[in-house]
C-alpha cells in the first residue's frame, strides 16, 4: 500500500491542519463548517444588485468571487458592505483580478489604486505568465496580511491556451512559495504534475470555474461540467457557479434556490469522494 498522501481522500478539515497559509486554512474550515463547497461568481456591474446577490446566497456559500472593476457605481462603501457581508455570513471574498504583470507593478495593483484589493480579499488570482516575480510581488502585499494566492494553471474555456507546459511551470512556480501560493484555478488536481516527490504531503486547493447543472455551453466558449464531475471524479475542491445560480434575474426566492441546490449537489459529490 502507498504511503502517497492524496487530497481527495482527506476531509476539508483534516487538510486545513496541514495548511501554514492563513487563507487556506479559513476556507478549508468555512467549507467544513457551512457543509459548502460552492462559491457565487457575482459578474454584475451595479453595485446594489451585486449586494443584494451576495446577501442572498451569503448563508450557503464558502466563498465570493469578486470583479470590482466592473462595478459602476464602485466606491468605498460598496467594500464596507461586502466585509460586512463576509462577516455576517461566514465566508471568504475572492477578488478574481488576474494580476498578469511584472512584480513591482502587481504589487502596486494589489496594494494601492481605487479599489485596494489587499485590504479586503482574502485571495486572489494570477496568471503566471511573466514568471515567479509576479509572485514575488504579490506576496510582499499579501503574505504580511495573511492573504492566499492561485495561479492560474488551466481554464474552463474552448481552445485556451493553458495547457500541457504551461500548466506544468504554473504548477512548478507555486512549489517555490507554498507559504503564498496556495492552489490553482484548474479542471483537475495539480499534485501529480512535473517531477516532484509528493511523499512529504503537498496539497493543493483546486477551484474549479465552468460548473453547471442545467446547460453545457454560454455560446461564448464557456463549457460547463456538473458537480459530480468536477468534485467526486476530478479530485477538485471548489465548485465555481455564477450565471447558474442567479442568471435568470433578479428573483430573490429563485437565486436563493439555486445556490441551495449547487451547495447540496456540490456537498454530496463530496461526501461521495471521501467515501470511495
Amino acid at each position: 500500500m502507498s504511503n502517497v498522501y492524496d487530497p481527495k481522500s482527506s476531509s476539508y478539515v483534516d487538510r486545513s491542519k496541514r495548511h501554514s497559509n492563513g487563507a487556506a486554512k479559513a476556507l478549508l474550515e468555512v467549507m467544513d463548517r457551512k457543509k459548502s463547497n460552492l462559491c457565487v461568481s457575482v459578474d454584475v456591474a451595479q453595485k446594489q444588485s451585486f449586494l443584494t446577490i451576495i446577501d442572498t446566497v451569503g448563508p450557503y456559500v464558502c466563498l465570493i468571487k469578486t470583479h470590482v472593476d466592473i462595478i459602476e457605481d464602485f466606491d468605498d462603501q460598496l467594500l464596507a458592505e461586502l466585509k460586512a457581508l463576509s462577516e455576517r455570513h461566514d465566508f471568504l471574498i475572492f477578488e478574481d483580478r488576474k494580476f498578469a504583470d511584472i512584480g513591482n507593478t502587481v504589487k502596486l495593483q494589489y496594494a494601492k489604486g481605487v479599489h485596494k484589493i489587499a485590504n479586503w480579499a482574502h485571495i486572489v488570482n494570477a496568471h503566471p505568465v511573466p514568471g515567479p516575480s509576479i509572485v514575488e510581488g504579490l506576496a510582499s502585499v499579501g503574505l504580511p496580511l495573511g492573504r492566499g494566492l492561485l495561479l492560474l494553471a488551466e481554464m474552463s474555456t474552448k481552445d485556451n491556451l493553458a495547457t500541457g507546459e504551461y500548466t506544468t511551470r504554473a504548477v512548478q512556480m507555486a512549489r517555490q512559495r507554498p507559504d503564498f501560493v496556495i492552489g490553482f484555478i484548474a479542471q483537475r488536481r495539480m499534485e501529480t504534475i512535473g517531477s516532484h516527490d509528493t511523499s512529504h504531503g503537498e496539497d493543493f486547493l483546486i477551484l474549479t470555474p465552468g460548473v453547471g447543472l442545467d446547460v453545457q455551453g454560454d455560446g461564448m466558449g464557456q463549457q460547463y461540467r456538473t458537480p459530480k464531475h468536477v468534485i467526486t471524479e476530478a479530485g477538485c475542491d471548489v465548485i465555481i457557479v455564477g450565471r447558474g445560480i442567479y442568471g435568470n434575474g433578479d428573483d430573490v426566492d429563485a437565486i436563493r434556490k439555486q445556490a441551495q441546490r449547487y451547495q447540496a449537489d456540490g456537498w454530496k459529490a463530496y461526501l461521495d469522494r471521501l467515501s470511495k
